[in-house]
């Protein structure tokens, strides 16, 4: 799935997440976030689900082409 990588970003860094710290709330690799947040890879919809889940959005939020 195409995530929004600016709008993850904005949302992580609005409640003043590191990655560190919304991959341990989500359960997803650091490593994974760092590369949906800088563009360089797509992400499961589980992914999507889970991040979602820690920001306290809808997952159709984080993905492109959707005004949350």
């Amino acid at each position: 799935m195409e995530v929004d990588a600016v709008r993850l970003r904005e949302l992580r860094e609005r409640q003043a997440l590191s990655l560190r710290e919304l991959s341990a709330l989500s359960g997803v690799n650091y490593n994974s976030i760092w590369r949906i947040e800088a563009g360089r890879t797509g992400a499961k919809p589980r992914t999507v689900r889970r991040l979602a889940t820690a920001l306290g959005i809808e997952p159709h939020e984080l993905l492109k082409g959707v005004d949350g």
